[in-house]
């Protein structure tokens, strides 16, 4: 590539994380770690550089000694793993002095065998920090090729607190709170569950066309596109029937049989194929059962959409499962998707969390319907024989009581204080 016209390129781009506003992510990043940011699309995982960029620089390090490519920008479409050192030369020339320039590599996915520079550089003992929105960044073979160079970090669409403070409600509202204040946090919440927390979202009216944008750049490039596929309908179905079996575990089998009874016949393999693109692209995240032997384990788990809004494009009239899909995305947020699990074995439990003994039961509400309250509270009951002395939770969307049965003492709270009170327990 012209080293002139990507000069031009990376001074062009430095306008952006100058003139952005910024509102600080609620992750805890270390000095001298190099960072993956990883994460589905418009998640904010530029801004965790832009954060990183603004830290530097209020520690006293010249702007000249940033260096910064977004392998978005359509000029570096014919760009290559051999143009990458000219970056780094670039750099070098912009800083003017012996001083090793700060790297952030933006989407750096989009350049075949970029492994290879990145961990050349960190050898080198530079600072560089790179994001990508494809989860095959994190396969074995590219952590293998990083060699513990890098921490990697998960970036979610807001927390709830995060998007309370960027619609300037900085209150503690788990505090003693006014009517209006409850009022309006609940407004917000709303919003929140409906439409999703993508960034970007805040200043936006129009919303569901935003989403929708978010949702085409996904599915169009990230899985249709990038994995050559011909049968879009074929993953339009699969996408639609993962969405109306939210809360309930789903098998590779039984979704290639669904797919059948439609009249689309393809392959079982096909289908694993087709949903590992999915996941590879963050839309999708999935859920062990933890009581599960290792093969069901892996062919029968629970699915759910990185984001609530997203999900609300694909379902109408979801408000329980985009509530339910919520607790997961806040719990991998929290504990990271390793450590969190659903039950299921002759009794069936949302959610569990081995690491905190935590079990969570979701339900819209529970206090005024007798049978909903019996269900979930026998749930727990259940489960104690399994695992005695689990800490149980039952989350809904407005109840908050505290429950006693057969001698397990049970939460119930609203889904809106669960997620501020959690605010602190980020993995």
């Amino acid at each position: 590539m012209n080293r002139d016209t990507l000069k031009q390129i990376m001074i062009d781009q430095k306008e952006i994380y100058l003139n952005n506003p910024m509102i600080p992510r609620h992750y805890s990043l270390e000095d001298n770690v190099n960072y993956c940011f990883v994460g589905i699309r418009r998640t904010g995982k530029s801004y965790m550089m832009y954060q990183q960029i603004k830290r530097l620089e209020a520690n006293g390090v010249p702007l000249s000694q940033i260096v910064y490519v977004n392998f978005e920008d359509e000029r570096l479409l014919e760009m290559t793993a051999d143009d990458l050192n000219t970056i780094l030369e670039i750099g070098l020339e912009i800083s003017g002095t012996d001083t090793k320039p700060y790297l952030f590599l933006d989407e750096i996915q989009n350049i075949n065998g970029w492994e290879k520079f990145v961990r050349r550089i960190a050898d080198m003992k530079y600072r560089i920090n790179i994001t990508g929105s494809n989860s095959k960044m994190l396969s074995s073979e590219i952590a293998s090729t990083l060699g513990g160079r890098f921490v990697i970090l998960n970036v979610y669409p807001y927390s709830f607190s995060e998007y309370l403070i960027a619609n300037h409600m900085e209150k503690n509202y788990l505090d003693v709170i006014s009517t209006k204040d409850r009022a309006d946090v609940l407004n917000r919440y709303n919003e929140y569950v409906t439409y999703g927390a993508f960034p970007e979202l805040v200043e936006i009216r129009n919303k569901r066309t935003f989403l929708n944008s978010i949702y085409q750049t996904v599915y169009l490039g990230d899985i249709i596109t990038r994995n050559k596929i011909t049968n879009d309908f074929a993953v339009r179905l699969i996408l639609k029937k993962i969405a109306e079996s939210i809360t309930k575990p789903l098998s590779f089998n039984r979704l290639t049989n669904i797919l059948k009874s439609t009249g689309t016949s393809i392959a079982k393999q096909t289908v694993i194929n087709y949903v590992g693109y999915m996941t590879d692209s963050y839309l999708l995240f999935t859920l062990q059962n933890y009581a599960a032997k290792l093969v069901e384990k892996e062919t029968s788990p629970k699915y759910y959409f990185m984001d609530t809004g997203l999900l609300g494009l694909v379902l109408l009239d979801c408000k329980s499962v985009q509530l339910e899909n919520l607790v997961a995305i806040e719990l991998i947020r929290r504990y990271g998707t390793e450590n969190v699990y659903f039950f299921e074995n002759n009794v069936e439990i949302d959610f569990y969390v081995p690491s905190e003994k935590l079990a969570i039961q979701v339900s819209m509400q529970v206090l005024d319907n007798i049978d909903t309250k019996e269900r979930e509270t026998r749930a727990f009951v259940k489960l104690n024989n399994f695992i005695p002395d689990s800490k149980c939770i039952l989350i809904t969307n407005s109840e908050e009581a505290t429950l006693n049965c057969d001698g397990i003492e049970i939460e119930v709270v609203p889904v809106w204080k669960w997620l501020l009170e959690g605010e602190g327990k980020r993995k």
